[in-house]
């Protein structure tokens, strides 16, 4: 069939007063990015629905990149047909048709928008359901559980019709709920934790720490892929990388060793938060799971939370193990992250880090080393990647500094 238009439903945006315009503009914006290689595209964005009118595109490959694209609940591959029954009637054989296998049911599923139309919903299944019964021999009517959904929408300025209802990512647009530093690691939590918070319509640059000779080039490689398939969802991402060669080997001789990783961990914080205002962001997002490591019980969080009053965002804080690995493999990221390249979070790891870690005595051992200067160092040092999927990263360095 030769779709001529897709149609997008909004889901949870709908929900939204006077505010709805502001998601829609941001949903408009993420369509427009993903749909950039098919320059012949138009997108119209109404109050509850939004359109792409195809120009010759190819339906399929636009429904590839609309999947992933967070604040859409649904969308349809449609024809627009003008407001003449005849016409309509070809319309809706036609696109039936092309669907039908022998045996096969269908209903008709009519939405009134304009309600000045000449039939009502009565009429429309009367007079469409009827003429498809007529024309195509063995077809037989389900309203309950049909194998074809045929909808048609009367608008103002059309009928559109379809057949296909394909599920969105659901969620928020991004960059609707603001901006967050990410806390980027070469492990299966971080990206997950990256992509939940980005379909609660939050805009994400990541932050990692390399800490070379320790840490390989392939380690790096490693992550900035990670970045690209987060990149994915929005066109680009900010990946900001951090030399904490220094630091770490500081704290390994200045911190007892049980204390050493509760130690690193609040520095990676303090780094990362004089990062997020430069940038301008609102939150940090770690993949904190709770209990999973020594860093994340309860206590851990209560001293390394100390070093900031930014809020932590953890989305993946109550969820099993499971479920995040099911994740990561949905979105494409676990294959890249179980790839064996050591990153700082697993260097210099203590044989018995301190899984209940005092706030007074991290704050003593600390104490005895002015950190200061070499935090400064760390940010003015950090070099700052513009992520694109399926593309070699723009290098800036300190152009954001």
């Amino acid at each position: 069939m030769n779709y001529d238009h897709i149609l997008i439903r909004y889901g949870e945006i709908s929900t939204k007063g006077r505010n709805r315009n502001k998601f829609v503009d941001k949903l408009r914006k993420s369509v427009r990015i993903a749909l950039a290689p098919f320059p012949k595209i138009k997108i119209r964005a109404e109050r509850d629905r939004m359109y792409v009118l195809l120009n010759g595109e190819n339906a399929q490959e636009i429904n590839k990149a609309l999947k992933n694209i967070f604040g859409i609940q649904s969308f349809s591959p449609a024809i627009k047909v003008k407001r003449d029954i005849e016409q309509m009637k070809v319309a809706a054989l036609s696109l039936v048709k092309s669907l039908y296998q022998e045996g096969q049911t269908f209903k008709i599923t009519p939405k009134r928008s304009d309600k000045s139309f000449e039939l009502d919903t009565e009429g429309i299944n009367h007079t469409f359901g009827g003429h498809i019964l007529e024309n195509i021999p063995g077809i037989k009517v389900d309203v309950k559980n049909p194998d074809i959904n045929l909808k048609i929408e009367i608008r103002s300025d059309a009928i559109y019709m379809s057949c296909e209802n394909i599920l969105g990512a659901g969620g928020l647009p991004v960059g609707s709920s603001g901006k967050a530093m990410l806390m980027l690691s070469g492990g299966i939590d971080s990206p997950v934790a990256g992509y939940l918070t980005m379909k609660r319509g939050v805009e994400i640059e990541a932050v990692h720490f390399f800490s070379p000779p320790y840490t390989s080039e392939r380690s790096k490689e490693k992550v900035i892929d990670l970045a690209k398939k987060q990149a994915e969802i929005f066109g680009s991402m900010k990946l900001h990388i951090v030399p904490f060669t220094a630091i770490q080997q500081t704290i390994k001789e200045q911190i007892p060793e049980n204390y050493s990783m509760t130690s690193t961990r609040r520095f990676m914080l303090r780094i990362t938060d004089e990062i997020r205002k430069k940038q301008e962001a609102l939150a940090i997002i770690t993949g904190d799971n709770l209990g999973q490591v020594a860093s994340q019980t309860l206590e851990s969080m209560f001293a390394i939370n100390e070093v900031t009053n930014t809020p932590i965002l953890r989305p993946l804080l109550t969820m099993d193990k499971n479920d995040i690995i099911k994740i990561a493999k949905d979105i494409d990221t676990y294959n890249i992250s179980i790839r064996p390249f050591e990153d700082c979070c697993t260097i210099f790891v203590p044989s018995s880090p301190k899984t209940k870690p005092k706030r007074e005595k991290v704050l003593h051992y600390e104490s005895f080393f002015d950190f200061e200067h070499l935090i400064q160092e760390a940010v003015q040092g950090t070099e700052t990647l513009t992520i694109k999927p399926d593309s070699k990263p723009d290098s800036e360095f300190d152009d954001l500094f």
